[in-house]
């Protein structure tokens, strides 16, 4: 087997470059002066794999600078190499570099009769979620895969939060509200039995269509309920998600549900708060040990305006760290996908805002009782 190293590419390799790419494609190849522009470019990361004084390989890592995402252009490994695990290896290479650059997400296309390099990024975990009609120049179909390549590594710094799915549609703020609870009780059991006695205690009773959805208010109850201590933060003083139905009848519930988690909250230590939590006091509570659980639109994670809640993990300089409970098991979705998601923190404020004309803002905060 041969030896190889990897590096980033220089100017001296310019001539190899250009006749390994001859060598593995006839169509849409890349230009010597191509070559020169992503070798020169600081933002782009172009990798090569080294014999001695022979490139067997490259891969080409595209990162725009407006998003968080990279993007293999292009991957070659010359005929003398293939079959020795080189084109795994450049993969990786491009996935550890993007990850110095901050990036999430890895993205790559591949055309669809290319049965050795799909059968490579599904074994590197790589999952298909689009697909290009007439992509390359003879007119071929380009399948696109992506991979989530930035991961959270609990570091003792923050609370260590296990992990629930919710088990339906309906209750994702029960399932966040459970993973907020266990990280302070780790001995708390994490059932479905729960997570429809919390959505039944918490629920709004209308939302939008089917089941209604739990508030912050239903929620924070439902925590103290069970004996920790709850923070609420609603940036309006009304009922909540009364946009979403048309009924007068329903409005009307909605309201009365409200001034009923109003009449309970008096009767207890919740502290409610009339303002949105801001990333500070988000990050000021991590550290003391509570753990917040926020409701987001998903626009931003899956082009849905659908209010959703998440529990807050972790965060650093640049990101805050996620657990969503919805899995998406038909679009190939697992747990892994789901723990510890890194959002950029100028996009999680956008996305813990609900609506648009007055967005809502809404978050929990889960500590023990004192």
């Amino acid at each position: 087997m041969t030896e190889f190293h990897c590096r980033l590419a220089v100017i001296a390799d310019l001539d190899q470059l250009v006749a390994l790419e001859k060598q593995c494609f006839t169509e849409d190849r890349i230009s010597r002066r191509s070559f020169r522009r992503f070798i020169e470019m600081p933002r782009d990361r172009l990798i090569v794999a080294v014999s001695g004084d022979q490139i067997l390989g490259y891969s080409l890592v595209l990162m725009r600078s407006a998003t968080r995402l990279a993007r293999i252009y292009s991957i070659a490994v010359s005929a003398a190499a293939r079959g020795q695990g080189l084109g795994s290896q450049l993969v990786q290479q491009a996935e550890h570099y993007a990850v110095e650059a901050g990036r999430i997400i890895m993205r790559l296309e591949v055309r669809e009769d290319n049965a050795p390099a799909i059968r490579l990024y599904q074994q590197l975990g790589y999952r298909q979620f689009g697909t290009y009609r007439d992509y390359y120049d003879d007119h071929g179909t380009a399948l696109r895969f992506e991979r989530r390549i930035l991961h959270y590594e609990p570091t003792g710094q923050f609370l260590e939060v296990p992990y629930y799915p919710q088990t339906t549609d309906f209750s994702c703020g029960p399932a966040a509200l459970m993973m907020a609870m266990a990280a302070q009780d780790h001995e708390r059991r994490l059932t479905t039995l729960e997570e429809l006695k919390i959505w039944r205690e918490a629920t709004t009773i209308f939302m939008l269509a089917g089941h209604g959805g739990c508030g912050p208010h239903g929620l924070a109850l439902a925590a103290w309920h069970r004996g920790f201590m709850a923070s609420a933060y609603v940036s309006t003083d009304g009922a909540l998600f009364k946009d979403t139905v048309r009924n007068p009848d329903k409005k009307r519930v909605l309201e009365l549900v409200h001034e009923g988690f109003l009449v309970d909250i008096a009767q207890t230590g919740i502290a409610l708060h009339h303002d949105p939590l801001t990333l500070d006091s988000m990050e000021r509570a991590l550290r003391e040990g509570r753990v917040p659980i926020i409701l987001i639109s998903t626009w931003q994670l899956n082009r849905s305006r659908v209010p959703h809640w998440v529990t807050v993990c972790a965060m650093d300089r640049q990101f805050v760290y996620l657990h969503d409970p919805e899995i998406d098991i038909e679009e190939g979705e697992t747990v892994a996908d789901k723990q510890y998601v890194p959002v950029d923190r100028r996009v999680f404020d956008q996305m813990s805002r609900y609506g648009k004309n007055q967005p809502l803002q809404a978050a929990v905060i889960i500590g023990p009782r004192r």
